[in-house]
């Protein structure tokens, strides 16, 4: 519905302008300079009384993507991947598990104890399982406090 403003409106010192509804005047007697401009807004709403105006919605896309949705929905599809821990015979137990608990975030001691064992009697373990830049950034990490390390995609192998 479009709403013209309309009431007592001051152009000039010496000029009002109040119109009637339905009625249509010169804001202006003789020769006005000083000219008003009269607005129309968009309102939702009917009868008398305000209504709300509506706040356009302004979408923004980047060239080569459609939108945020499809950003985020080929962020979910990149596969995850695992951290293994190689048995090794330099390191000692307790040194291997205080590594793991300070390099990899949430790290209980219980499973730092149970990681290290599996890779002492196993030969390896699996320490995490997550995206392929934090996998590195882990396997770089245990690597630098002397521990053997790699990582491999999760959807690969049992």
């Amino acid at each position: 519905m479009e709403t013209a403003i309309h009431g007592r409106l001051t152009l000039s010192p010496n000029t009002v302008f109040n119109p009637k509804p339905g009625e249509k005047q010169s804001c202006c007697k003789g020769a006005c300079t000083n000219r008003g401009v009269l607005m129309a807004i968009s309102t939702t709403g009917s009868g008398k009384g305000a209504g709300i105006l509506e706040k356009p919605v302004i979408e923004r896309t980047t060239p080569g993507r459609e939108s945020e949705f499809d950003l985020k929905k080929s962020r979910k599809i990149a596969p995850p991947y695992r951290v293994i821990l190689h048995n090794d015979n330099f390191n000692k137990r307790e040194y291997v598990v205080q590594v793991l608990m300070k390099v990899i975030p949430g790290m209980t001691l219980d499973n730092a104890v149970n990681i290290m064992q599996e890779a002492h009697y196993n030969g390896m373990a699996v320490v995490i399982i997550c995206a392929q830049a934090d996998a590195e950034e882990h396997c770089m990490q245990l690597r630098g406090n002397g521990l053997l390390s790699s990582i491999e995609p999760a959807s690969g192998g049992c």
